[in-house]
């Protein structure tokens, strides 16, 4: 119970006013309420060529409901609760990681029921205070993200402080102390942890923004790294681009069992039985450019990999939205022991009234040959590559409404670690409202 106790102050608040009465001696308990909500129906298949798995079918719903209101009568403090349930209407020809049909290939959107949002917000000046469950994404999700794409979102249990009162910086810092969501635990079990998140932005121009950031998660390292990203208009042309470099050093934030510094709650992977070791480094380049509605990219991201000794570890992103990330067959959700070098190229079209259509080429290779080895047992860095195409639009005739077609394509490498052909294929609605 204490991991959601500070996510479970808001609700006697909320569920009390909507049950019993909006307003008590004079004053409103609750007021000025507006509620979102989602509805995001979707075909999911995959096929790992497993001599041993059956290709997956999946048949989901995700239903979210936010409701958010003016609490107590004082100005700027509100509470917010939110239910987000994932239905499969009895298909399960999948292997959701929790519903036992392991014979199938992986879709992980288990059917269940949580609580996405339960929180007080107040603001004062330029400073906004959080207490509570949420989802929220950091940048642009490669470190701190909610995995909005997979059908039960994470959610993130924090304390935390944001600032905006020096021109053109924003400033956050935030406690987490559980999270909740995507795949591997009932819908009552929150994840604990004690993580801390620090986050700045200095606007300098429009053409450039540095971000600078410290995320120290709890019992894996501490990520610490600076981006540069921009958006650069040129008459009809529309450049933008990022530069970030991250390393990952010890864990600063940690959890013990029994009080024993050598046997934490979580180990950092590939360092099984040793505590906060950690030694890697990032970067990622991009370069993407708008032309008329022609879009077109070229992007090169490096995540170094474990050295020969086990000395230095391979850079791991364990909150990370994953999937926006290395291929949408989502192979690489975890960093290989040699590490990950994905140099990718895109190119697309995108105009109102026809939609986007996107297509993206990765070719992956290893950083290091650590635990990577041929059929022939020889050392090998060649991960394989990938085709990726998507095409999004609005559903004519219904408002806010939107249609999608994604298909993903891996093909192996020479590498027997990862050695099956993935294809996925998704067809999916997404339907958003709001009540004020």
């Amino acid at each position: 119970m204490k991991r959601l106790l500070l996510s479970m102050a808001a609700l006697p608040l909320v569920i009390g006013g909507l049950s019993v009465s909006a307003s008590a001696d004079g004053i409103n308990i609750l007021d000025n309420m507006k509620v979102k909500g989602e509805i995001r129906p979707r075909y999911e298949s995959a096929d790992t060529n497993s001599a041993t798995k059956s290709s997956a079918s999946a048949y989901t719903v995700r239903t979210h409901l936010v409701a958010t209101a003016s609490l107590l009568d004082i100005e700027n403090l509100t509470a917010t609760i939110g239910l987000q349930s994932v239905n499969n209407f009895g298909s399960d020809k999948y292997n959701s990681k929790s519903n036992g049909q392991t014979q199938y290939d992986v879709v992980a959107d288990p059917q269940q029921a949580m609580l996405s949002e339960a929180s007080i917000d107040y603001s004062i000046a330029k400073t906004s205070l959080h207490a509570g469950r949420s989802q929220v994404n950091l940048d642009n999700q490669r470190f701190i993200g909610t995995v909005g794409w997979r059908q039960n979102e994470r959610s993130y249990d924090s304390i935390y402080a944001a600032n905006n009162s020096i021109e053109n910086l924003s400033v956050l810092a935030a406690w987490v102390y559980g999270y909740q969501g995507v795949v591997g635990t009932a819908a009552s079990t929150t994840q604990d942890t004690n993580t801390v998140l620090l986050h700045a932005v200095y606007t300098v121009m429009p053409e450039l923004k540095v971000t600078a950031y410290d995320y120290m998660i709890s019992n894996f390292a501490d990520t610490y790294g600076l981006a540069l990203t921009g958006n650069v208009k040129m008459d009809a042309i529309k450049l933008n681009y990022r530069a970030e470099y991250a390393g990952q050093g010890n864990a600063t934030m940690n959890q013990h069992n029994n009080n024993d510094k050598n046997n934490p709650t979580n180990t950092l992977p590939g360092k099984a039985g040793k505590y906060g070791q950690a030694d890697a480094s990032y970067y990622n380049l991009d370069l993407g450019v708008n032309v008329n509605g022609i879009l077109a990219g070229v992007n090169y991201e490096f995540l170094s990999g474990q050295n020969a000794s086990g000395t230095e570890t391979a850079f791991a992103t364990p909150l990370a939205t994953g999937h926006k990330f290395n291929g949408w067959a989502d192979v690489f959700l975890t960093t290989p022991t040699g590490g990950l070098i994905d140099a990718n190229v895109r190119l697309g079209y995108k105009a109102k009234g026809l939609g986007k259509l996107l297509a993206v080429y990765h070719k992956f290779t290893a950083d290091t040959t650590t635990g990577l080895l041929d059929v022939n047992g020889a050392a090998s860095d060649d991960l394989g590559s990938e085709f990726d195409i998507v095409y999004v639009n609005k559903i004519p005739g219904v408002n806010n409404l939107k249609g999608l077609v994604k298909y993903a394509n891996y093909s192996k490498g020479t590498t027997t670690t990862y050695s099956n052909d993935v294809q996925k294929l998704w067809i999916g609605l997404d339907y958003k409202f709001s009540i004020n």
